[in-house]
């Protein structure tokens, strides 16, 4: 059984088609073609005419595209092959709102990446029906706010859980893990993220896939619990109490559906 619930997010360069190709074969759950910071600024033209060729084609693996401009906007609109566009730098619902009207109907990802972005976390996550989901750019936060290590992100990161809760969205995947060797300290921080509430990563080498997706797989006795809770309440018929006093309510069985869907991809 396959499930709908990505784990696995991997950038590739929009000007580097034959990278973008190997990414698509790569196993992740949706390639994020970048036509902004990996691309220089003489090669920009060329990557969004690459890859709005690539997208004139409904592909197998879901396709965002990390977009840098207008003109990328509005090249890859309405596209077959087009699943998402993710909008870097975000700061106000209205930058938002204005993708949404040059790309009607396409999935939005605003990224925040500096301090006024995430103070604005809940209202650009419900800036518009377009938006399914927000998540943090690390490495120019950082650089916003002077943090020197992941615990300095902490707060950050739980604003934006939160707020893409509160909007009704997914829960957020995590930034990428820069230092590409480092797999033991990639798990390590999937750990982490993934007690303060995201689910999921972007990735930017294929190495980190399986990382990331035993990282965010949940331990069998997550599922175990999770079918006990879906076993007892088989409908959604309100709040109740288990046999053991714990109390369940419909996030509960939510979480729990969540849980057992994952397990499906061991």
């Amino acid at each position: 059984m396959t499930t709908t619930i990505p784990l696995t997010w991997l950038y590739a360069p929009g000007d580097r088609p034959q990278v973008v190709e190997k990414a698509l074969s790569a196993g992740a759950d949706v390639v994020i073609v970048d036509l902004e910071d990996a691309v220089a600024p003489d090669r920009k033209e060329y990557a969004r005419a690459a890859t709005a060729e690539l997208l004139a084609e409904p592909l197998s693996t879901p396709v965002h595209v990390r977009v840098a401009t207008e003109s990328d906007v509005v090249a890859v609109a309405g596209l077959p092959g087009l699943a998402g566009v993710r909008l870097p730098k975000i700061t106000q619902p209205r930058q938002v709102q204005h993708t949404a009207e040059l790309a009607p109907g396409v999935p939005l990802y605003p990224l925040l990446e500096s301090a006024l972005g995430v103070e604005q976390a809940y209202a650009i996550a419900a800036a518009h029906p377009s938006v399914r989901g927000i998540a943090l750019g690390e490495a120019d936060l950082c650089a916003d706010l002077g943090v020197r290590n992941e615990v300095g992100l902490d707060w950050s990161r739980s604003r934006v859980v939160v707020a893409a809760r509160a909007a009704g969205l997914a829960p957020p995947a995590q930034s990428v893990y820069r230092h590409i060797s480092d797999l033991a300290g990639l798990a390590a921080s999937c750990a982490h993220g993934r007690a303060l509430g995201f689910l999921g990563r972007a990735a930017i080498h294929p190495a980190q896939l399986p990382v990331i997706e035993r990282a965010y797989l949940p331990p069998p006795s997550e599922v175990a619990a999770a079918e006990e809770i879906l076993t007892a309440s088989p409908t959604d018929t309100g709040a109740l109490a288990l046999p053991d006093g714990r109390f369940v309510d419909a996030a509960v069985l939510e979480a729990a559906r969540r849980t057992v869907t994952l397990s499906h991809r061991r």
